[in-house]
């Protein structure tokens, strides 16, 4: 089971670091007014959203439901700082979902936002870090 829990922690990092530089991409697309900034940013966000972020993504989920199933489901019930990661891990995949919106948006030449607007999306997913850290170390409930 140590295994699982180290490959789970391993994509979680990729998925992690996926979702801190895709948002600071958008930053620098929606800054950027050139042509060649513009394809160049559109090949990057692809390519991390779908050759790191969603493979990372699924792969934590994988792992992570191995070891939920494997060895918590019995005390599933009586811990509440699982409940409130699982519930976190949920919204860190609608943050996935919405990124894959805002990287169509992009390519299509839709986005909307401006660069303050990314600046400050981008930080969303270092509190859910901090949080489900918290939760998974601490289990202060």
């Amino acid at each position: 089971m140590l295994w699982v829990k180290a490959f789970h922690v391993i994509f979680m990092v990729a998925w992690f670091a996926a979702l801190f530089y895709l948002p600071r991409l958008f930053v620098y697309h929606a800054s950027s007014s050139d042509a060649i900034s513009n394809e160049r940013f559109k090949v990057m966000e692809r390519k991390l959203f779908y050759g790191i972020m969603t493979p990372a993504a699924l792969m934590t989920l994988i792992f992570g439901l191995w070891m939920l199933f494997d060895y918590a489901w019995q005390a599933y019930s009586s811990m509440l700082w699982l409940h409130i990661k699982l519930t976190i891990v949920g919204l860190l995949f609608v943050y996935h979902f919405y990124c894959w919106q805002l990287v169509k948006a992009f390519k299509e030449d839709k986005n909307t936002h401006s660069h303050v607007y990314y600046r400050w999306f981008n930080e969303i997913p270092v509190f859910m870090l901090m949080a489900i850290i918290i939760l998974v170390i601490v289990k202060p409930i």
